[in-house]
């Protein structure tokens, strides 16, 4: 995982550790690089702040920005064997695709 998350947000357990390794990606300028990167509008911001959300203080910087949620695989060269992302964060990528598309790594 992703994120330029310097600190989890309220509404995410702190008692329950990742089983993954998390990466930090500070100011999203990896994902800015991709193209995958978008700003909140002021309405959202305060519906954010309203829930405790506050991505000034959870990402270190004051861009309320945040990062496209996407799926990628790639393989030990450094090629995009599979990507998925999509600008409407309630549609995700079937995780079968992404298995498949490790299997084929295998294979």
């Amino acid at each position: 995982m992703i994120s330029p998350q310097l600190q989890r947000t309220p509404r995410e357990s702190a008692d329950k550790p990742f089983t993954f390794e998390m990466l930090r990606d500070q100011g999203n300028q990896v994902a800015r690089k991709f193209g995958l990167v978008y700003t909140l509008p002021d309405d959202l911001r305060q519906v954010y702040l309203k829930f405790g959300i506050d991505l000034t203080q959870a990402n270190g910087d004051d861009s309320w920005t945040l990062p496209m949620p996407g799926r990628f695989v790639i393989d030990r060269t450094g090629t995009i064997r599979a990507a998925d992302a999509d600008p409407d964060y309630t549609r995700r990528p079937d995780p079968a695709r992404t298995i498949d598309a490790l299997r084929a790594l295998r294979g």
